[in-house]
């Protein structure tokens, strides 16, 4: 029998990080498949909830948050074998597809993924089949009851991690929809100016968006390695990180940013401020990389933090 060649050490982090993701995906996949075997046995048309949560999940997209968390994980030295950091990891893609289905109802979006939103397809299911009652209010609903699926999911798997880690998971449970709830009370408001200057700085009270994709899967991951010592260095550079992420966000026309925002940053922004937004991108990228630096990691793991920083920095939130 042959044994496969190493990879040098430099791929080592990649490697390492690309096999637990594979088994995220699989993770994911068995939960969601005895789900839907499970909602089958109790009523055939439950079923429908599950494989309509199975759609979402699986429709693809860049694993940030498990991402995130393994790079937090393995660079605490978590031992890549493990299954808690993968079960923290499929919870945290489940929480936020429970987010994204309540935040498409909020604000009544029509697409996800290039594919009808939930409460758009279950009110066309109650249109065409000519089903009484109020079609939008079938579809709120019927889409809540997924993100419930979601949520319950996500906290059955967070219900088995460590104490520590499953603190930190209470606290983004939390935290998140706070900042959901002033991110919506702020959208609604009438903004003169459009620039995130709360962002430029290093944002200290978290968001709906980029904060919550960082800051608790580096802490989650940090608790299950069993490096508490490490909260400190990954909020500071979460914090840093997300403010970048979320400037670049404003420039690109990010997922959170509304017709009337994008209007306006594109009739009061011109190339002097697109300058200074990228300097200030650039600018707190360094003070990222200076953080990690000092940071007490691995060459190694100090590369791979400064890499995944850079590739988020240019990345819209």
């Amino acid at each position: 029998m042959t044994t496969q060649p190493m990879p040098p050490d430099a791929a080592l982090p990649e490697v390492l990080r690309t096999d637990m993701l594979a088994r995220v995906e699989e993770r994911t996949r068995g939960l969601l498949h005895a789900e839907r075997a499970r909602c089958r046995a109790v009523d055939p048309r439950a079923a429908g909830m599950a494989e309509a949560l199975a759609d979402l999940v699986t429709a693809g997209g860049e694993r940030i948050r498990p991402t995130v968390l393994l790079t937090g994980y393995l660079a605490a030295g978590g031992d890549p074998a493990a299954g808690p950091a993968v079960d923290a990891a499929v919870a945290l893609e489940l929480l936020d597809t429970s987010y994204l289905i309540r935040r498409d109802v909020r604000e009544n979006a029509l697409l996800r993924h290039g594919a009808p939103t939930l409460h758009v397809l279950h009110a066309a299911e109650h249109e065409r089949n000519g089903w009484g009652g109020d079609a939008r209010g079938f579809g709120v609903g019927m889409a809540s009851l997924v993100g419930d699926l979601a949520t319950a999911l996500a906290d059955r798997l967070a219900a088995d991690l460590p104490d520590a880690a499953r603190q930190v998971w209470h606290d983004l449970r939390i935290g998140r929809l706070g900042g959901s709830y002033a991110d919506s009370a702020l959208s609604s408001r009438y903004l003169a100016d459009p620039w995130p200057a709360g962002c430029l700085v290093g944002c200290a009270r978290g968001c709906a968006s980029g904060w919550y994709a960082l800051q608790h899967p580096l802490l989650i991951g940090a608790a299950l390695a069993g490096r508490g010592d490490l909260a400190v260095v990954y909020q500071d550079y979460a914090r840093l990180l997300h403010a970048a992420w979320r400037v670049r966000g404003f420039l690109s026309g990010g997922g959170d940013r509304d017709w009337y925002g994008d209007l306006l940053r594109e009739v009061l922004l011109g190339a002097e401020d697109r300058d200074r937004a990228e300097r200030t991108i650039a600018h707190l990228l360094g003070r990222v990389h200076r953080i990690v630096a000092a940071a007490p990691f691995s060459p190694l793991w100090r590369t791979e933090l400064t890499t995944l920083a850079t590739r988020l920095a240019a990345t819209r939130a």
